[in-house]
């Protein structure tokens, strides 16, 4: 099983990615994030094999949040969104 933490400051994105994910059997979303605190919180204490994170974020960008994971976790995999 895959487990997947998604971070995006929009609802609908996570509700829609859980439904997209929902329709695999090998893949489950274990955890959300809707801003960088509680992302590197999860990222830092709990379980994933990828996390989904969104470039454009409040108050910090993707791609800092991006640079502290690969400081803390260099081999979990970043996928990262934009428009």
């Amino acid at each position: 099983m895959i487990k997947i933490l998604i971070v995006d400051d929009h609802a609908i994105v996570r509700k829609g990615m859980r439904e997209i994910v929902g329709d695999t059997s090998d893949i489950t979303i274990t955890g959300e994030a809707s801003n960088w605190q509680e992302a590197l919180s999860k990222v830092f204490t709990e379980s994933f094999d990828v996390v989904i994170l969104d470039i454009a974020m409040p108050d910090k960008s993707g791609l800092d949040i991006l640079e502290q994971i690969i400081e803390e976790k260099p081999g979990l995999p970043v996928l990262m969104l934009s428009m």
